[in-house]
């Protein structure tokens, strides 16, 4: 329970930061509602394909937190320790491997600062 306790704390603080551009907040608010969500692009009751959606969803929230975003930012509401901010990064480079670099150039409007 704690742990859903703080995951709902960081996402608002998260996405309440005004340093993320409005539409880079909204889109992860809309891929968390699609994965919460029972309605799917592809049905679960599919055999491996009815969780790529699922997947792709996680994938493209862990490559925004993970390699879009500032590491500072994410760390400044990261209510959890550097060892599994360290877990959760690794695993965010192997799901970056299936997302497609021109959906994620053309989806994330951040710009990271330049220092």
């Amino acid at each position: 329970m704690k742990f859903l306790l703080d995951l709902k704390i960081f996402i608002r603080n998260l996405f309440t930061d005004k340093r993320l551009p409005l539409r880079d907040r909204t889109l992860i608010i809309i891929f968390i509602f699609l994965l919460i969500s029972p309605i799917d692009f592809i049905p679960d009751w599919v055999p491996f394909f009815g969780l790529v959606d699922d997947f792709m969803m996680i994938a493209m929230i862990l490559n925004y937190l993970f390699k879009v975003l500032d590491s500072r930012i994410v760390l400044s509401h990261y209510p959890w320790g550097m060892k599994s901010f360290a877990r959760l990064k690794a695993i965010s480079q192997i799901a970056d491997f299936f997302i497609p670099s021109s959906l994620k150039k053309k989806i994330w409007k951040y710009v990271p600062d330049p220092f």
